[in-house]
């Protein structure tokens, strides 16, 4: 897999429209990639973060095919130089009983109405605290880890008001061990929950030290 970390400059009416609709969003991340791509079932993941020192926007994205960013406006991006875009080819071999620390932007819902066991139901955002930590534990059993620790902040409502999408955002940081290997790979790759074309779902990780 590839992942990709590409430092956005706020000044840009590109990356101002972008910020304020997840559809548009999504858009212009998927324009690094063929027109074919999502015929073929690739999944790109992608999330929107803020760097710690100035608060600007970084966007970072995983993807099983190498992203050509170079199809961006040069202005969407605060500067062009051999660290931005950056693209890093990653190898992931987890093993059972590593722990590591992560971090995981997702939507948490559960369906409603009689359809809901079917997958068939609406989906409602799960606002409550203890009820978000239950639906991570939900997904890490079936996805090959266990959750050792974890604290769900910034959680807020993303809003594309120009098409009606909305979307409950919670980030997860915290601590996990993983439990299956194959299945936390899946995991990785895959992301976790709802909403991944709208900046859901990438689960990253680092070493714990």
């Amino acid at each position: 897999m590839y992942l990709s970390r590409l430092i956005l400059n706020p000044r840009s009416r590109a990356v101002q429209r972008d910020l304020a609709s997840p559809h548009n969003l999504h858009r212009t991340v998927m324009s690094g990639f063929p027109d074919a791509l999502n015929k073929h079932g690739e999944r790109v993941l992608y999330r929107l973060d803020l760097m710690d020192r100035n608060s600007q926007p970084l966007l970072l994205v995983q993807s099983q095919l190498e992203p050509e960013w170079a199809r961006l406006d040069p202005s969407y991006l605060e500067r062009i130089d051999e660290s931005n875009p950056g693209i890093k080819q990653m190898d992931w071999r987890p093993v059972a009983g590593q722990r590591f620390v992560f971090r995981l932007r997702a939507n948490p819902t559960r369906r409603l109405g009689q359809n809901a066991e079917s997958g068939k139901g609406k989906r409602v955002g799960l606002y409550e605290i203890g009820e978000q930590i239950q639906w991570l534990n939900r997904k890490a059993e079936g996805g090959g880890f266990i959750v050792e620790s974890v604290l769900p902040t910034q959680q807020h409502r993303a809003d594309d008001r120009k098409r009606d999408l909305k979307f409950l955002s919670v980030q997860f940081d915290g601590i996990l061990q993983v439990s299956d290997a194959a299945q936390f790979a899946v995991s990785l790759a895959c992301g976790i929950g709802s909403g991944k074309a709208f900046g859901f779902g990438l689960l990253s990780v680092a070493s714990l030290r």
